[in-house]
């Protein structure tokens, strides 16, 4: 049997309540303007921004720490000209035939379509897939777990990074996504979740 061994979380810093509360409300003050958008600047982003922000969603709690996740950045424009025509596929059988009445009624106030410029306008797009199972270092596969929920989180904490790093986000989700797997070139034991 392993004997589990508990280390000292040296990074975890503890504050008075009076620096809690600033600290909580300093957050909330900045993450409340946070804004979902559909209207884009093509204007590049650094590289390096991304890159801090996926290091920061990959810090996300994960059902048994198994970070089930795989994010794929998309900048190149014809990739992005791809991933626009298969999500208007998706989008036009949504918004002529599958959606139900009442989900449209949610989505007018927004003036959403199955239009969707921004997939190509967005300097850059990433995918995010879950992962079914995971390949260990020597070699077995093994089941993930919690996998929808653990690539929720790591999304949040990517728009939140994001977010503090100045940069907008849309979330999309057309239905189904496969396609994401092609364009993307990820396995088939991948599902991707969000665009």
């Amino acid at each position: 049997m392993t004997r589990l061994v508990l280390e000292p979380l040296s990074s975890f810093r503890s504050y008075p309540p009076e620096e809690m509360i600033a600290r909580a409300q300093a957050f909330y003050e900045d993450i409340r303007r946070r804004r979902t958008v559909r209207d884009f600047s093509d204007k590049p982003v650094p590289r390096e921004v991304i890159e801090y922000a996926l290091l920061a969603a990959g810090t996300a709690p994960s059902g048994a720490n198994l970070q089930p996740w795989h994010f794929t950045v998309i900048a190149d424009p014809g990739a992005k000209r791809r991933i626009r025509e298969a999500a208007e596929v998706e989008e036009r059988d949504f918004y002529n035939g599958r959606a139900p009445q009442e989900w449209l009624d949610a989505l007018a106030p927004l003036g959403t379509d199955e239009n969707k410029e921004f997939l190509e306008t967005a300097p850059v797009l990433i995918a995010i897939f879950g992962q079914r199972s995971s390949q260990r270092p020597d070699g077995r596969r093994i089941k993930n777990y919690y996998v929808p929920e653990s690539v929720g989180l790591a999304t949040g904490f990517l728009i939140a990074a994001l977010h503090a790093a100045g940069l907008v986000t849309l979330t999309h989700t057309p239905s189904p996504m496969g396609f994401l797997n092609e364009i993307c070139g990820r396995p088939e034991t991948e599902k991707p979740y969000i665009l």
